[in-house]
């Protein structure tokens, strides 16, 4: 990311920022739109904020579009990116001015991978938190994941529709033909988010160990995940081919149709399935002290970035108002993923809670300005 500008975003009436190579510090007190910089580079990437789910606060108000322009290195080339965010209306994107025929092409081109307070919600929130987290980390993954999940949300309203219809006639032909596209599209879904479960395992045990203590751990139980699923409830769920979820799903359509015609909606489908996390014998969210589920969603972070690198994928790394949360032990394993991290992004209230041995460039972000500060600079 060599520069970010912002017009009419969140706080921003039109602010450009010129970034470096290798980590980059915000800082400035709460409320003054620290944050906001990094939601827009974060938005870049997925096509997603991490604070909320509507896109209307991202526009400042009184305004009814927002744009994000960057310019980034992709493969030793210069790349100018466009996004022009209109809540309401379909979103319209660039690449070096030419017009994108879909805003999801942008994706691919700005890869991230985010730490945040808000990460405790991967541990003691609902399911739906943890669908996000496996759905936005495969996206960095492989951005035509978000055309998939595009796709099996279109069926699922177009099939919910039919549920609520009070027009029953031919309900049974239509709905089956509704019920193979659901099957198709979720079962490639819930496939590719098993395999991700697979490669996540094997870097979630070893940093879980490392963040928690090592050796030196009080508990020395061992975390664990896994794909819930009803109706994949009799499988073993990370031998089976996509086919076999998709045969899986249609069976369950079948035997749950009377319940979802008397509830008005679709009752099946990845949109319902869960990741489990457990620490031991025990489910984590429920069980796990406030350390221990601070170090697993820690860890999944973590173990996301890893798995991207094992790709071949160098992620920007934003870590957000994270270090006044984190004790030394926690500090010391994201100050090792920043040491070999192409470019860094850290947001912070007051310098002191930046640890002393990481460097990097430093800005001072007040109510509409991001200033870089001298070495010799005094700031607030």
């Amino acid at each position: 990311m060599q520069a970010l500008q912002l017009g009419n975003f969140r706080s921003y009436r039109e602010t450009l920022v010129e970034f470096l190579p290798g980590v980059n510090i915000l800082i400035g007190s709460n409320g003054q739109g620290k944050t906001n910089v990094v939601e827009a580079i974060y938005y870049l990437a997925t096509l997603n904020s991490h604070r909320v789910a509507s896109e209307s606060p991202l526009v400042t108000a009184g305004e009814t579009s927002a744009v994000i322009r960057a310019r980034v290195n992709e493969h030793d080339r210069a790349v100018a990116i466009d996004l022009e965010i209109t809540p309401g209306k379909t979103n319209r994107g660039k690449i070096n001015r030419s017009p994108l025929p879909r805003v999801r092409d942008i994706l691919g081109i700005v890869r991230v991978i985010m730490f945040a307070p808000e990460d405790l919600a991967l541990v003691k929130g609902d399911p739906s938190e943890r669908r996000s987290f496996l759905d936005q980390t495969l996206i960095q993954r492989a951005p035509r994941y978000m055309g998939l999940k595009s796709d099996y949300e279109k069926v699922l309203r177009q099939r919910n529709a039919l549920l609520k219809s009070t027009q029953r006639e031919n309900i049974d032909s239509t709905l089956d033909v509704w019920n193979e596209q659901l099957a198709r599209i979720g079962a490639e879904i819930a496939h590719t988010r098993i395999q991700f479960i697979r490669d996540l395992t094997p870097f979630i045990h070893n940093r879980y160990h490392s963040i928690s203590g090592g050796e030196n751990a009080v508990s020395t139980s061992k975390i664990s995940l896994a794909y819930q699923s009803k109706y994949l409830f009799d499988h073993n769920i990370d031998l089976l081919t996509e086919e076999e979820i998709r045969i899986a799903i249609l069976e369950e359509l079948t035997v749950r149709r009377k319940e979802e015609l008397t509830r008005g909606i679709t009752l099946v489908g990845p949109h319902r399935d869960e990741l489990f996390i457990g620490l031991g014998d025990l489910p984590l969210k429920g069980y796990a002290s406030h350390g221990e589920s601070w170090s697993a969603a820690l860890a999944l972070r973590v173990a996301s970035a890893d798995v991207l690198r094992a790709d071949g994928i160098e992620p920007i790394l934003i870590l957000d108002d994270v270090f006044a949360e984190l004790d030394v032990m926690r500090r010391a394993t994201i100050l090792e993923l920043t040491e070999n991290a192409p470019q860094v992004f850290i947001t912070a209230a007051v310098e002191s809670d930046i640890p002393e041995e990481l460097g990097g460039a430093r800005f001072f972000v007040s109510l509409g300005s991001v200033v870089p500060i001298m070495e010799d600079q005094p700031h607030e």
